[in-house]
């Protein structure tokens, strides 16, 4: 009779410590009792940070923490702790940058050795079983430390302390301030062009991340044409272009490279839709077949930018495909919010065996013709890309519809329809297979990056389902992760006071038999849904979506702001001696990694509140925040991009055209909204009000004091007006002519 034990992450909410409730290993949440214990035994700690959705992380909890052997080395030299970097991301960014000091490398697994006090001193990320890889084994790691711990005590004291110093620098900013200005955006952009595949589109060599936050930077750049930063030709000479290529025909050519690139390969999933986390090789080909919320919603947003920006209806496609994969796999459809993400695997033996295909595989399930045109279109062989499996193929886009009737001697529409055939039918077998962990959990600040994404996706592509979930979603956030602080009381009828209410990461857990815990919301959250709250407002002209952003950015200020420098912490300062580990760190993020910097967001949340509420201390405090990063965002190039969007943001003017729908006149007021939504701009913001919205209790104070006096309100006929600056023009009937002065002054045509 066998029977089944389980460590303490059995009372675990997070779906990543669960998994390892099973180990031999005698882990610890992070949390006062395990650093009380490791004081109390003098015994250092093992630090695993890891992630549900991490390949590496499963190899190695396989490989060693299910080994008993190393379990017991473990159990009697250290206290192992283990932590969720999804849920706790404060926690793994201060380890991170202590491991990269001490190792020169980061990533998940995180594996680092701490004293008892928390300080670390050594680490790196994946370690073998045995000795490979020009790594050493985990087990003779462990004996080392365990022995230089005991052995060496004072050299390991020493060299904690160093290792704290280099992660108070790791992002320390002080003296770096400096003037905002826009030469920052022309940078990003030498920079980015500088990085440019112009082959195979993307940036810098394998393995290739997305870098959705400069996309969407060079997109609106082009898109402005006249008013984009001028590159020298020296830098157009670089990317690969000759010396007459136009900076704007440069910059449309990287965008358009880059997103039909990934589009088309196997990093973007062929059959359900949306994308993988990175590719391994510089074509886009082969994935890491990990499926994340944030960076498909950030990444529905390039495409739906790059539609405006260009016309090609690809990239409209493209869009409404990741909102099909996106609804089906990462989404609460009952309750509203979006999950976290889907597992790359099912066992250590798997790599996205999922995702992809045999030949003999796809002929099983298709026809003979079927079969051909997909074997062409996706380039499935006898031998295909797969390392640990050679006969498995990636499915990429390898040639076009046209070819494949040239060679198989079929008109292009008999192309298309047996394509299409054959995609459905691999997509229902691909359901029969087991499928890789969806992590359930829906934390705060990713869940207001979809909401946004699905928001901006809805207003340009007329998605009306797309608009519903997405305000579901964020009603459900503002409804559970709202609150008033523990132990404080609203008085009747009042919003939480902006110093008292809180924020929460999570929402709710992906195992509904695991205790909820509550965690404190981070600078992330914050800003990121004060920011779908503003893209709420904008999509409904509910004014209560306002009141939230309003309410939620005090708080944030409140927490986060940093009043003696400028910028905003990332986390809150702990009480007095309840800080652990080296959490003490204060850490202002600037770099996108890969979801946009909470510093460069807050700075947007408050520029564009400011417009709404003509508050100069939101002002004033985005341009402290942007300061204080002025003098060194440059040499961050791509990686600063949501610093460029903010400069964007603060410098350009806003553009705003309030476009009331009387009764009667809905035909009308639907074209003036198209003609305004059209055009892409960071700066421009387009609100549809009904004819009873227009009145000053219903508006937010810069519209309250504007929109009710206009001569036009109450003559039974739909109009917009177009504000710039400080000005409004007449009002207009016309949607050409509407369409055509948004142009002008969003740079779009010469005035």
């Amino acid at each position: 009779m066998t029977t089944t034990t389980s460590n303490s992450l059995a009372q675990a909410s997070s779906a990543y410590l669960r998994s390892a409730m099973h180990q031999p290993i005698q882990w610890h949440e992070w949390g006062q009792e395990a650093f009380a214990t490791a004081q109390r035994e003098n015994k250092p700690m093992l630090l695993d940070i890891g992630a549900v959705w991490c390949h590496w992380c499963h190899v190695m909890d396989r490989e060693s923490y299910d080994d008993a052997e190393i379990a017991a080395i473990v159990n009697e030299h250290f206290i192992a702790v283990k932590v969720d970097r999804d849920e706790r991301p404060d926690i793994d960014s201060r380890y991170q940058a202590a491991v990269q000091a001490v190792s020169g490398q980061g990533g998940w697994p995180l594996t680092a050795f701490l004293t008892p006090d928390g300080k670390p001193f050594y680490g790196g990320t994946y370690f073998p079983p045995s000795d490979g890889y020009g790594r050493p084994s985990f087990r003779r790691v462990l004996l080392s430390i365990a022995n230089a711990y005991k052995e060496k005590h004072g050299d390991v004291v020493e060299q904690a302390k160093m290792v704290e110093s280099a992660i108070a620098q790791a992002e320390s900013f002080a003296g770096k301030d400096g003037r905002v200005s826009a030469s920052v955006i022309a940078a990003i952009q030498t920079s980015a062009f500088r990085m440019f595949d112009p082959q195979y589109g993307g940036f810098g060599q394998a393995p290739k991340f997305p870098h959705p936050s400069t996309l969407d930077l060079l997109i609106e750049r082009y898109a402005r044409k006249s008013k984009s930063p001028r590159l020298a030709q020296k830098d157009v000479r670089e990317m690969g272009h000759p010396d007459s290529s136009s900076p704007d025909e440069s910059l449309r050519n990287l965008i358009v490279i880059t997103l039909e690139h990934m589009a088309k390969g196997g990093v973007y999933d062929q059959l359900a839709g949306g994308f993988h986390r990175y590719s391994v090789d510089e074509r886009w080909v082969v994935p890491h077949f990990e499926k994340m919320g944030y960076d498909n919603s950030e990444l529905l947003k390039n495409y739906v930018h790059a539609y405006q920006a260009t016309g090609n209806e690809f990239f409209a496609d493209v869009a409404r495909d990741i909102i099909r994969w996106m609804d089906e796999w990462l989404s609460d459809r009952e309750r509203g919010g979006f999950y976290a993400s889907q597992d790359a695997d099912i066992s250590m033996d798997d790599d996205g065996d999922y995702f992809t295909w045999t030949l003999d595989e796809a002929r099983a399930v298709l026809t003979e013709e079927e079969a051909q045109v997909a074997a062409l279109h996706y380039d499935i062989n006898e031998v295909g890309e797969m390392h640990h499996n050679p006969a498995k193929n990636v499915l990429y886009v390898r040639a076009p519809l046209e070819e494949i009737g040239k060679r198989l001697n079929l008109h292009v529409e008999r192309v298309g329809e047996l394509l299409e055939l054959a995609k459905k039918k691999m997509y229902a077998a691909r359901l029969q297979r087991p499928t890789p962990f969806v992590d359930k959990t829906v934390y705060v600040g990713w869940n207001s990056l979809c909401v946004s994404a699905y928001l901006e996706a809805a207003k340009v592509l007329k998605l009306a389902e797309a608009r519903r979930f997405a305000l579901r979603s964020l009603d459900r956030v503002l409804g559970k992760a709202w609150k008033p602080e523990p132990g404080m009381k609203e008085r009747a009828g009042e919003s939480p006071a902006p110093t008292r209410a809180l924020l929460l990461h999570v929402v709710s857990y992906s195992d509904p038999s695991a205790s909820h815990r509550e965690v404190s919301g981070l600078l992330d959250d914050y800003a990121f849904t004060a920011l779908a709250c503003l893209d709420a407002y904008e999509a409904t002209a509910d004014l209560s979506y306002f009141k939230f952003a309003h309410a939620i950015t005090d708080s944030m200020i409140a927490r986060f702001y940093d009043v003696t420098s400028g910028g905003f912490f990332d986390s809150e300062p702990a009480a007095e001696g309840q800080s652990l580990g080296v959490l003490a760190t204060r850490r202002k993020p600037l770099q996108d990694s890969p979801t946009p910097a909470g510093n460069p967001m807050a700075a947007i949340a408050l520029a564009r509140l400011h417009h709404y509420s003509g508050d100069a201390s939101y002002k004033h405090k985005a341009e402290q925040t942007l300061e204080t990063f002025a003098g060194v965002a440059e040499q961050f190039g791509i990686f600063a991009a949501t610093y460029g969007i903010a400069v964007a943001h603060l410098l350009e003017g806003p553009v705003q055209v309030v476009i009331v729908a009387e009764d009667g006149d809905g035909e009308r007021a639907e074209e003036l909204q198209m003609a305004a939504t059209g055009p892409f701009a960071f700066n421009k913001t387009v609100l549809r009000l009904a004819a009873n919205q227009a009145e000053a209790e219903n508006l937010p104070p810069t519209l309250a004091a504007s929109i009710p006096h206009l001569p036009t309100l109450g003559l039974g006929r739909s109009f917009a007006v177009l504000c710039s600056g400080s000005a409004c023009q007449p009002p207009v009937f016309d949607a050409a002519q509407l369409q055509k002065a948004v142009k002008e002054v969003t740079g779009r045509e010469p005035a």
